[in-house]
């Protein structure tokens, strides 16, 4: 059985991808910052009839905590198939680049990007150890730096200086990480879920979570002959969904 460990995912898009995950037979670790949420998450699958899962405590902004997990994960399992970095903040609105301080890219940064680096770097010992390692690092469409210098683009005018630099930056990061393991069996991409409707847009998006989990997931269960170092939005692409960086 494939092994698959989500970080925010006690609800909205993660919930969702862990669902579709263990319908696809992995066992699946639900990371999240709350434990008690992560659990409510777990025992709400359970209800499902997915008993392959667990919760762990993660918060991908603390290096101890991200120790932790490694160490618990390790206790139930000696290989990671599946490393999913959802876990993400916003930053709150509005976002001007002229007034937004300094203190909200730093905080921003410390989850989208930092936190991707953290639980990445503590789990690679795992990974490495499967034979068809994924890893997808979850962005945003809206994250591109050549739609959004694109007048004519239809989100033009949805600017959030600081939400946008930091998911930007992970996705440099991804095709940096993609890179060194290119010679490897690892596939690593950066996989928009589409503009959904969940906690995290105040419910304003227009697709389902069940269309962004779906999406998700499937990068994660990409075969041999899937890419790597991708930017991927099916919303923006249905055809390839290969993105513009």
């Amino acid at each position: 059985m494939k092994t698959a460990f989500i970080t925010g995912a006690n609800k909205g898009i993660g919930f969702e991808t862990a669902r579709q995950l263990l319908e696809n037979g992995y066992f699946v670790f639900i990371g999240s910052r709350n434990i008690e949420n992560g659990e409510s998450a777990v025992q709400q699958l359970k209800s499902e009839g997915f008993e392959n899962t667990e919760a762990i405590q993660l918060d991908v902004t603390d290096a101890a905590s991200v120790e932790e997990a490694r160490s618990k994960i390790g206790t139930k399992t000696d290989v990671l198939d599946v490393l999913i970095n959802n876990a993400g903040i916003n930053g709150g609105m509005p976002q001007a680049a002229l007034q937004a301080p300094v203190e909200a890219f730093q905080k921003v940064m410390d989850t989208n990007l930092y936190g991707v680096i953290r639980v990445t770097q503590i789990l690679m010992d795992l990974l490495r150890k499967s034979e068809e390692p994924r890893i997808v690092n979850v962005s945003s469409s809206g994250c591109s730096l050549t739609l959004h210098s694109d007048p004519d683009w239809i989100y033009y005018g949805h600017k959030a200086a600081v939400y946008t630099a930091s998911k930007a930056a992970m996705n440099m990061y991804t095709i940096n990480l993609a890179y060194e393991l290119r010679d490897t069996s690892f596939k690593v991409n950066a996989v928009c879920p589409g503009f959904v409707a969940t906690d995290f847009n105040d419910h304003r998006g227009t697709g389902t979570v069940e269309e962004g989990g779906k999406r998700i997931a499937k990068y994660a269960m990409i075969t041999e002959d899937g890419p790597t170092g991708k930017f991927i939005s099916e919303e923006y692409n249905p055809e390839t969904g290969e993105t513009p960086w």
